[in-house]
């Protein structure tokens, strides 16, 4: 009878595993492309009394060489959720990232169980049948992408430096561009658009923006136009990176998260319009459930962003937010949330994971979820929070090896952006005193009511340039984000046109330009002392080499302390307001004696800002 049993268990076995049904491969199959596996597995849907997101799990192993990628998978209903709004379906995906040339195989883990999904050691864990144990291979070949599309570039990575780096063309990177506004996904092409402030929004202003080449982008034939639109009006003049949050149930918009709702939208748009009203996450919500067509939706979105340059912010929580989930305490419902972020999201090349905007939670819940998604994220992707100006404090429990952070946002609350570059500079010096520099971004600079003007209120934006673009750049910052502040039209809450402060995007284009094409940024340092300035002024240095004076006025009044190895050095001058070539002052070189007066720029006004560049290698 024993013998009969074994028998048994072992056709069955053989028959499962011979009888796997073929994998579906999506995507072009080249580096640094997302590639997608399709398997076929048990027909279930998004309320099935059996969690599909929370009791099963899928994770896909892929090997080439020594390279080795353990990938989460996820529920994906019918494979085409975005076009067809499928909640049920027997699809499962996995979305990969090759970074290497040349055969690829993998191994597939499907398992089952109650709370399978976010299990820490899954070596007991059932089998799920269908394609678990399955294998196979593909290959990969060269990418055919030009232009400013990330697959050029390849993945951004934290290297142990003040600055990203990208994997392919080792180009370190320099992120301009808009933090606002935070509800970008409260869109009301996506399914479950819900608008419980008045804040859902249409993008409409960008409906011109809208290319022709972004029409595989699309969902439901016409859906996303107008803000896929809005991503190629930002590309266009040249910025390269915008935010949004993915859940701000109960904060300051309510109108985006990718849970599922217990209630039709008409019941949670009246209780959330109340601002009172904070109890929508523990009574509206399944908070282990989520809008697989939606997250579709959304992926279209940031898929289309990649192919423009962008770099994804994923703000994953506010001030409001981050202690709904368990309480506060990290635990099912947390675990889940990233888990489902990071399995559909993970992929993209130019990215980080922000843990909190205003994040103020204890610092022992901070670590387990930067322990938990630096586990869970095989790309390594740079890895941040943020917090309240006053309250940066608390980067001191975190920089070093006290967490795998790899780096901070910084909000500041200066109205004419004073505060900026000592914050970088205070920050820089403490981690790097550890052993582990951080990669800086400020991502948040001003005071809060007003910060980043638009235009007809501020067309000079004298003081966002040079104190918070050249402030942040100039003290080793990768980058600035633009917070358009709560009291102004087309503000974080309400903006739908970026155009409000197209005449700034030129100046950050400049700046982009300048520190790209003209100076190593990435061996320089912050030598703000090696000059004298009658006006506020910054110096960025690799000494002996290369100094770079911001200066916002008197600019003929900068003295520089080059030190005496007797070098020649070649003195030319960059307009930060209009950008353009190099242009020579009224000294053209100097000799590295000590301290020397750098004189005057080509056109002097004392209330206008220079860039004085001294280098040994432009003669």
């Amino acid at each position: 009878m024993k013998q009969f049993c074994l028998l048994l268990y072992l056709s069955i076995i053989f028959s499962s595993c011979s009888n796997y049904k073929e994998v579906k491969i999506d995507g072009e199959l080249k580096k640094w492309h997302r590639v997608t596996l399709n398997f076929e597995g048990p027909l279930t849907s998004e309320m099935d009394h059996n969690n599909p997101f929370l009791n099963y799990r899928l994770d896909v192993t892929f090997k080439n060489g020594e390279e080795t990628f353990v990938i989460p998978g996820f529920y994906a209903a019918n494979g085409n959720a975005a076009n067809t709004s499928s909640d049920s379906g027997s699809i499962w995906q996995v979305r990969f990232t090759p970074n290497t040339l040349g055969e690829w195989t993998y191994t597939v883990s499907f398992k089952e169980g109650e709370n399978v999904a976010i299990a820490e050691d899954i070596t007991n864990a059932s089998s799920a049948g269908f394609m678990d144990g399955q294998e196979g291979s593909f290959m990969i070949t060269e990418s055919d992408k030009t232009g400013i599309d990330n697959r050029v570039k390849g993945k951004l990575q934290y290297v142990g430096e003040s600055y990203l780096k990208f994997a392919d063309n080792q180009k370190y990177f320099i992120k301009l561009g808009v933090d606002a506004p935070e509800n970008l996904l409260a869109y009301a092409d996506f399914d479950v658009s819900t608008n419980a402030l008045g804040f859902k929004k249409t993008w409409e202003p960008h409906a011109k923006d809208f290319d022709e080449t972004a029409s595989p982008y699309l969902w439901q034939e016409t859906k996303g136009k107008n803000l896929l639109g809005a991503i190629n009006y930002l590309a266009s003049e040249d910025l390269n990176v915008f935010s949004f949050l993915t859940f701000n149930v109960d904060g300051d918009d309510r109108n985006v998260f990718p849970h599922l709702l217990k209630v039709p939208i008409e019941e949670y748009e009246t209780y959330a319009s109340v601002k009172k009203n904070k109890e929508a996450w523990e009574t509206m919500f399944h908070k282990t459930r989520f809008d697989v067509s939606k997250l579709d939706q959304w992926e279209r979105i940031f898929e289309y962003a990649e192919t423009k340059g962008m770099f994804l912010h994923f703000k994953t929580h506010e001030t409001e937010t981050d202690h709904l989930m368990d309480f506060g305490v990290f635990g099912v419902e947390g675990k889940l949330y990233y888990r489902e972020l990071i399995a559909r999201f993970g992929h993209h090349l130019v990215m980080n994971w922000n843990l909190g905007e205003e994040n103020n939670q204890p610092i022992e819940e901070v670590k387990k979820v930067v322990n938990y998604v630096s586990k869970l994220d095989a790309y390594n992707t740079h890895l941040v929070i943020h917090t309240f100006p006053n309250q940066d404090y608390r980067y001191a429990e975190l920089i070093g090896n006290q967490s795998q952070l790899t780096g901070a946002s910084l909000q500041l609350s200066h109205p004419e952006f004073d505060d900026v570059h000592p914050r970088v500079l205070k920050w820089r010096m403490k981690s790097n005193a550890t052993g582990k520099k951080w990669a800086l971004a400020v991502d948040e600079p001003g005071k809060a009511n007003i910060a980043l003007l638009p235009d007809d209120e501020d067309p000079e934006h004298n003081f966002a340039r040079g104190r918070a673009m050249y402030g942040t750049l100039m003290a080793g910052g990768y980058g600035v984000e633009w917070y358009f502040g709560y009291a102004s039209p087309n503000s974080d809450l309400t903006c739908q046109d970026f155009r409000s402060r197209d005449l700034f995007w030129d100046q950050n284009k400049h700046a982009l330009e300048f520190f790209n094409n003209y100076i190593p940024f990435w061996d320089m340092e912050p030598k703000d002392d090696l000059i004298t300035s009658e006006a506020i002024a910054y110096c960025f240095a690799k000494v002996d080499e290369v100094y770079t004076i911001y200066v916002e006025a008197k600019a003929d009044k900068v003295t520089l302390d080059l030190g005496n190895s007797g070098k020649t050095f070649d003195i030319k001058w960059f307009d930060p307001r209009n950008g353009g070539s190099l242009q020579k002052g009224s000294i053209t070189s100097v000799k590295a004696t000590g301290v020397v007066d750098l004189g005057a720029p080509p056109s002097l006004s004392e209330e206008e800002d220079w860039i004085i560049i001294c280098d040994t290698k432009l003669h």
